[in-house]
C-alpha cells in the first residue's frame, strides 16, 4: 500500500447546507487516488463533525460550505481545538467569499479550494499536509 492508501478523510457538509454535489465529487475524487473517506453528507453540526473525527481518527477534515455557514466552521475549529484535536487538517471547498476566505484561515483552515481548483491539487495538497 501507498502512503494515499493510509491518509483516512473525513468529509462533511457543515450547517443548513444542502448542496452536497461538491462534497460528493470530491469523496468519489479523494477514493479513486487512493484514500479512505468517510462521507457524512449534510447537515451536519460542529459537535457531530468532531465526535466522527474522534471515533474514525482521521488525518484530515474536509468541509464543503455554499452556504453562508461560517460562523460554524470557526465553531469547528474551537471544537476541535477544545479537544485537542487541533493538529488535524482541517480543508474547506466551495463558494466561500475571498474576505470569508481570509478569515477562516486565520482562525485555522489549512487551506480553501473554490470551485475551480484541480483534482490533482486537491490530491496533492492532502498528500503534502499529512
Amino acid at each position: 500500500m501507498g502512503k494515499m492508501a493510509r491518509i483516512k478523510v473525513l468529509i462533511s457538509v457543515i450547517g443548513l447546507d444542502g448542496h452536497s454535489t461538491g462534497s460528493e465529487v470530491v469523496s468519489k475524487i479523494l477514493m479513486d487516488a487512493g484514500m479512505e473517506v468517510v462521507y457524512m453528507g449534510i447537515y451536519q453540526t460542529p459537535e457531530m463533525i468532531v465526535q466522527a473525527v474522534i471515533q474514525e481518527d482521521v488525518d484530515v477534515i474536509g468541509i464543503s460550505s455554499h452556504a453562508s455557514n461560517y460562523g460554524q466552521i470557526v465553531e469547528l475549529l474551537g471544537l476541535l481545538k477544545k479537544n485537542n484535536l487541533d493538529d488535524i487538517c482541517v480543508i474547506c471547498g466551495g463558494t466561500i467569499p475571498k474576505q470569508q476566505m481570509q478569515e477562516l484561515k486565520k482562525k485555522g483552515v489549512s487551506e480553501i479550494f473554490l470551485p475551480q481548483s484541480t483534482s490533482e491539487s486537491i490530491v496533492k495538497y492532502i498528500v503534502s499536509h499529512v
